[in-house]
Formats: C-alpha cells, structure tokens, sequence
C-alpha cells in the first residue's frame, strides 16, 4: 500500500515556517504604523529637531499607535472571517449544489469525509471551462468545496476524488484561515501603503519645507527630510515583503494539501494524473487575484518564482514521486490491439 508519509513528514517544517511567516505578516504591519508615526514627526517638526530627536518621538507615538493599529487589524480580520464565504460566493457566481444535482462529486466527497470522520463541506459548481477547485470557510459551518464544471468534465473518478482529498486537506489543516489571515493583512498593508503614497505625492509643501530649511544652512529641514526618506523606505520594504510572504504561504499550502490527498486516497499517481490534466488551463476569468491563490492550480505568476503564488506542477509531482512513490509519468490506457486480418 502506497503511504503519504515520507512526504507528509518531509512538508512538517512548512508548517511551522507558515507560524513564522504569519508572525513576520503583523512584524510589518508594525513597521508600518512606526513609518506612520515618523511622518507625524516629521509633519510636526517646525525644522529645529535632529533625525535622532524625530525617530525617539516617533517611537514614542508608537507604544500608543500600536494598539490601535492591533484593534484595526483584529476587526478587519474578524470582518474577513465572518463574510469570507459570502464574498466569495458573491465574487465567482458559484451555485450550491446537491447530491442529486451532482452525484458524483457528492458521492466521492462523502466518502472521504466519513472515512475520516469529518463533517461533508458543502458542494457548489462553478460554471466555467477552466478545470479548477478551491476551499473556503473558516469555520464548519462555512466550510465549502467548489468545483468548476471544467475540473469535473476533465477528471475521471480517481482523479476527482485526488482533487476532493486535496481541498478537503486544506480545510482539515486550515489553510483557508491561514491564507484569510493573510490576504486581510496584506490588504491593509497594501491600503494604508497606498493611502501614504497618495498623501506625499499630494504634499509639495512637506518636501519644499524640508528642502529650503536645509538649503538655508538649518540643519532641522535635513533631518526632516532625511526622516520622511525613513519612513518612505520602510512602507516600501514592509508593502514589497508583506506580498512575498503571501505568495510564499500559497506556496507551501500546497505541497502539505498534496501530501494529504495522498494520505486520504493511497494513490499518489491520481493526484499526478489530474495535476497533469489541469496544468496552466485553471485561469477563471473574471475573479479576483485573492481567488486564484485558493484554487488548486493558479496559471498567473509573477516575473520570478519569488512573486509566483503556487509551486510549479513539476516541482509539486516531483515530490509525490520521491516521497510518496508516484509516477512521473502516467500511462494511459491502451486498447485491445486488433486481431490480425485473415
């Protein structure tokens, strides 16, 4: 019997590495209510304080600005949890279905659940061509498995059933909270990033200041200036990382959401087979980029594998060969060869 495990112990490490990432996420949401803080200074200086004067200040607003900046994000994100579901449902136009509108996913997914004593996520069909899947809910009531008609006219049972293991892997080790968490924190970061931007680009004033203090010979317009440079920087670096390490989570979700449907199902070559079948045909048109990096296979990637949401088809049938003994290449079935004419 075929086992999951050398690659399901091998993905551990990646979990924890998601703790750190989700840590590192509201690390840079700090950095970026200190950045805020530094432009406060800066606005408020009338030219006279020092660079050093300007960031112990800053600091200071920062023991007061952080609570507010948690109070902010808690509730964004417990917005998020609430009406993730609905949004979703919403934004794709996917339609609830039942066992006797589709039996056959309803028939596999059932089974999976009872074999693992799982309460069934509902079932919903998303009406496109593409051949793709993606888990929701962030707590069981609103746990949700959708399938696109594509995925479900491309796959045959083994494969459907591979894709079904892998969803449902998502939901068992919450992923789908992880990426929600994710997702709303980069949001902020992202608004408020923005938001700045807009404002220094609208405030000539603020860099005029800066720059005549300092041409007059008052060292105070420098450091002004030489502060909003530092607080620029760090809205760079936090709004540039925080993206990385979404993507980098997407990533590593989908290695262990491989290696469970292969723990659920014995048959990692199913789970190659329908990787094959799906590679760079899942684009749903008309969703959102935050949609894409729940589904089972996301063709948009960025310029370099750094900004790349998912692992590549190959690298991810490269580990269920070498770690939980898959094919590399599945051999289709072959026909009854002809009898020879008389």
């Amino acid at each position: 019997m075929l086992s999951a495990f050398g690659l399901y112990t091998h993905i551990q490490a990646n979990r924890r590495r998601s703790g750190f990432l989700i840590a590192g996420l509201f690390v840079l949401f700090y950095l970026l209510a200190f950045a805020l803080a530094i432009l406060r200074r800066a606005w408020l200086d009338d030219g006279t304080g020092s660079f050093e004067a300007i960031l112990q200040a800053a600091a200071r607003d920062s023991l007061w600005l952080a609570p507010a900046a948690t109070a902010l994000a808690a509730l964004w994100v417990w917005c998020g949890f609430r009406l993730n579901t609905l949004i979703l449902n919403l934004t794709t136009g996917s339609t609830a279905v039942t066992r006797a509108e589709a039996p056959r996913p309803y028939a596999l997914l059932q089974n999976l659940c009872i074999s693992r004593g799982m309460t069934m996520p509902k079932l919903r069909i998303l009406e496109t061509t593409a051949p793709n899947a993606y888990a929701s809910g962030t707590r069981p009531d609103q746990y949700t498995i959708t399938l696109t008609r594509g995925l479900l006219d491309t796959l045959d049972d083994r494969e459907l059933e591979a894709v079904l293991a892998h969803e449902l892997t998502h939901i068992r080790n919450g992923d789908v909270r992880t990426m929600m968490v994710a997702v709303l924190v980069v949001g902020i970061i992202s608004f408020l990033g923005e938001m700045i931007y807009r404002w220094l680009a609208n405030s000539p004033g603020l860099w005029r200041a800066s720059t005549s203090r300092r041409s007059s010979g008052k060292g105070g317009g420098g450091a002004r200036l030489a502060a909003v440079l530092v607080a620029v920087l760090f809205i760079v670096v936090a709004w540039q990382l925080s993206v990385v390490i979404r993507f980098a989570l997407s990533r590593r979700r989908e290695y262990l959401a491989d290696a469970g449907a292969v723990e659920l199902t014995k048959n990692p070559d199913a789970m190659i087979s329908a990787l094959r079948k799906i590679e760079g045909k899942g684009e749903i048109e008309g969703v959102p980029s935050a949609v894409m990096e729940l589904c089972l296979d996301n063709p948009r990637s960025g310029f370099s594998d750094l900004f790349a949401t998912h692992p590549t088809v190959e690298d991810r049938i490269d580990a269920l060969v070498r770690f939980a003994g898959g094919h590399p290449v599945i051999a289709p079935v072959l026909a009854e060869p002809e009898a020879p004419a008389a």
